[in-house]
């Protein structure tokens, strides 16, 4: 069996490249080159989808390493993305540099077709979506009765974001194998997981 198609397994496998280099038997710096080419070639094939149409959850979340300290929204170091699902079928994934509605609804527009269903969290960067080309559906979070929500877990029978944080979930599983991503190839793991 050829070099290549080894690495190629172990690619789909998730194993790092490191580790793939020395289950087959070849320099580390050979494995990471052939792991980032096929990592361009994903990222190039997800960009050239078409928009979703149907249902769409949007989401966003923040991606790196623990810190102590403040977490979420304003933990320092953290990255940013922003992340549409079509139900029942991809997921689009972006790095962003806020979560301003300025910066989200350029991505909603090219990635979903006008008249989509768009769900979403309570937000406030998405009320924008209220007064636009698509049928907005908010999911707030629901309190229990000493006032306390019930977690992220957002859902209204079959309105729901679930999918979207089951992505996330996975994708930061994923990622966490890696022990630390540069932020200039980030996006290309990240389309990994799309």
């Amino acid at each position: 069996m050829g070099v290549q198609r080894r690495l190629l397994e172990h690619f789909v496998a998730g194993t790092p490249a490191r580790v793939a280099a020395e289950l087959v038997g070849i320099h580390r710096n050979g494995a990471i080159l052939f792991h980032r080419e096929l990592r361009e070639i994903i990222f190039a094939r997800t960009r050239e989808a078409q928009p979703f149409a149907g249902g769409v959850e949007v989401d966003a979340s923040y991606f790196g390493g623990y810190r102590k300290g403040i977490r979420g929204r304003g933990a320092a170091g953290k990255v940013p993305v922003f992340g549409l699902l079509k139900r029942g079928g991809q997921v689009h994934a972006v790095m962003i540099p806020n979560l301003r509605s300025t910066t989200l609804m350029p991505i909603i527009r090219q990635r979903v077709q006008p008249d989509a269903i768009v769900y979403s969290d309570g937000y406030f960067s998405y009320d924008v979506l209220d007064v636009s080309e698509f049928h907005h559906v908010r999911i707030e979070p629901q309190a229990t009765p000493g006032g306390r929500y019930k977690g992220r877990g957002y859902a209204q029978g079959r309105a729901h974001i679930k999918g979207i944080e089951n992505f996330w979930s996975q994708a930061k599983r994923h990622l966490r194998r890696y022990n630390g991503i540069p932020r200039r190839s980030f996006h290309l793991f990240l389309a990994e997981c799309e």
